[in-house]
């Protein structure tokens, strides 16, 4: 007898293989049979009517942040309702293990600075009663509705080894090997890999540059060369060049990183524009500079566009951009004296669009802000109105326009930046990148900066644009993306694909209507914190591990997820 039985559905199996019309019976987690369409002849002790929908594998996220949240949110909201059955954490060089408990509120303050994780609901949600890589992932064990791995991040490291001295100080010889014998450690507990920054928008609590980014080149290759010595492992990073374009140094470093552990690395993320081709160029040229010295870069890029609040009262972008930061960082009423000088006004214009800015040139464009939330008389009959037509009202510009509005709530209004790279030929080149082995889906974020983004429901958007939007991929195609293709990545064993023996993680999803709700900030996390998340529509039925865990678009509360752990888990990927 078949645990679950799903009949006549339309199978898209994750290959790439044309569609087709399929019965699929399972039992004990697992897919035991594909027959044609009505032909499944065993009982089962459940049955789904997939007649009108499409079944696929889960999707597999390569980069979320849920470490900390699936410890008060085993569900991984919002990801699984939008047939997210794998997601991969400990990214960036961020975990919450190794840690010593005098390090707890150095890692909270920095977690809530780098990723805009609430310090509340960090202190609140989490009662932080591990130790070991070991202990922290034991924690999950029968407790998550969806599958987790994590690799081990460089600051939890570094902190670990060298306490207050990880910031600001070199590592000894001796400190290095220490750090060498704690991922060895932490790996044999089931971590996938390893994971760093050297990005300087990583800074922690304190405004001092994150532990991982004062190691030397060194340290960063010992680290790597201990990770080819374990089975099912890989690496992740990121480096200034992220957010723009790779110095030669930086594609130098990732390629060594790569061909130290003999793993690929991924690197998140690439932003694709038609204005500036230049950067998918350099970006993706960097993987062919470590293919020729036998390692493996992927560039991590998303299929959508990410809806993204923003604020000049709380910490986001708009405080990464050059010579900004000195004038954010201020206390409220002093920033707001300061953006009131039309000098500070003008000289922050100008470095916002200068070359210097980089990628974040793209937030200089103020007249396509849309006015979200505001808080004040002044502003009342603005929300939902673009800043460039209160501008052209007011006979005002609009960078000036728009600090007119923040001032007048107290820096406190939402604001809604609309994409420049939106158009037709951005969508092309994004096309391109798909379909180039350099690149791999992904990048959502989720679990992070949880009331800035919300970057959960990219697989559905992605869907919803493939099936009745610009059409850029195949049905087919785009499954494979955000299934197998990630699996494979990380060598995830019997997962990403819908075959006899497979695990049995399923989304069922019907093909007319499957989309992602507008993201809408709600406070339902513990001490009372916001979040911005987003419904799904038309995921009628996601199963991981054989066990219903989304039934019409709604959580069902149970928890079959595994924790992956490296080498039972995942085999071996080399460059």
């Amino acid at each position: 007898m078949f645990d679950v039985l799903i009949r006549n559905a339309t199978l898209v199996d994750g290959t790439g293989a044309p569609a087709r019309r399929a019965d699929i019976g399972v039992r004990d987690g697992r897919v035991v049979a594909i027959t044609e369409a009505g032909q499944a002849d065993e009982s089962a002790t459940s049955t789904i009517d997939a007649t009108d929908l499409v079944v696929t594998p889960g999707f597999v996220d390569p980069h979320t942040h849920y470490d900390a949240q699936l410890r008060w949110d085993p569900y991984a909201t919002p990801s699984n309702v939008h047939g997210v059955t794998t997601v991969i954490g400990g990214n960036c060089g961020f975990t919450l293990a190794p840690i010593k408990a005098e390090h707890a509120d150095y890692t909270r303050t920095m977690m809530a600075k780098v990723e805009g994780m609430p310090l509340a609901a960090l202190e609140h949600g989490i009662e932080w009663d591990w130790h070991t890589f070991a202990e922290y992932l034991d924690g999950f064990e029968g407790r998550i509705g969806v599958n987790a791995g994590f690799l081990v991040g460089h600051c939890a490291i570094r902190r670990y080894v060298m306490g207050e001295d990880s910031v600001g100080s070199d590592a000894t010889p001796d400190q290095i090997d220490a750090m060498v014998r704690l991922l060895h450690e932490s790996i044999e507990a089931g971590g996938l890999g390893f994971s760093t920054t050297r990005a300087r928008t990583h800074s922690d609590g304190t405004g001092q540059p994150v532990p991982s980014r004062w190691a030397t080149r060194d340290e960063v290759l010992a680290l790597c060369s201990a990770v080819r010595d374990h089975e099912g492992t890989t690496l992740e990073a990121i480096v200034d060049g992220c957010l723009d374009m790779f110095s030669d140094d930086e594609v130098d470093l990732l390629t060594q990183m790569s061909v130290a552990a003999d793993r690929p690395l991924n690197w998140n993320v690439l932003t694709v524009d038609s204005k500036v081709p230049e950067r998918v160029t350099r970006q993706l040229g960097a993987g062919d500079t470590a293919a020729a010295a036998g390692g493996r870069l992927v560039a991590l890029t998303m299929p959508s566009l990410v809806p993204m609040n923003m604020s000049f009262g709380t910490y986001c972008a708009l405080f990464m951009m050059p010579g900004w930061g000195d004038v954010m960082s201020l206390p409220v009423p002093e920033r707001i004296e300061k953006l009131k000088d039309p000098a500070v006004r003008a000289e922050l214009n100008e470095r916002a669009r200068s070359k210097d800015a980089g990628v974040f040139r793209r937030l200089a464009s103020w007249g396509a802000y849309v006015i979200g939330d505001t808080f004040s008389a002044a502003n009342e009959g603005l929300k939902e109105r673009r800043v460039d037509d209160i501008a052209r009202e007011r006979g005002a510009e609009t960078f000036d326009t728009l600090l007119d509005i923040v001032i007048n709530d107290n820096l406190r209004t939402i604001l809604w930046p609309i994409p420049s790279d939106g158009d037709d030929a951005s969508w092309k080149l994004r096309a391109d990148v798909w379909n180039d082995p350099r690149a791999l889906l992904g990048g959502s974020d989720a679990g992070a900066h949880l009331d800035r983004m919300c970057g959960a429901p990219y697989t559905t958007r992605f869907l919803a644009d493939t099936l009745r939007g610009r059409k850029l991929v195949t049905l087919e195609r785009a499954v494979h993306l955000i299934t197998q293709a990630p699996a494979e990545l990380f060598g995830l064993r019997d997962r990403g694909v819908v075959r006899e023996g497979a695990w049995a993680d399923l989304v069922a999803f019907d093909p007319l209507t499957v989309a992602a709700e507008h993201a809408t900030l709600v406070e339902d996390l513990p001490g009372g914190s916001a979040r911005l998340t987003a419904g799904s529509v038309g995921v009628e039925h996601v199963l991981v591990n054989g066990v219903e865990i989304v039934r019409a678009g709604a959580t069902t509360g149970a928890t079959p997820g595994a924790v992956l752990r490296a080498g039972r888990d995942t085999r071996t990927v080399r460059p």
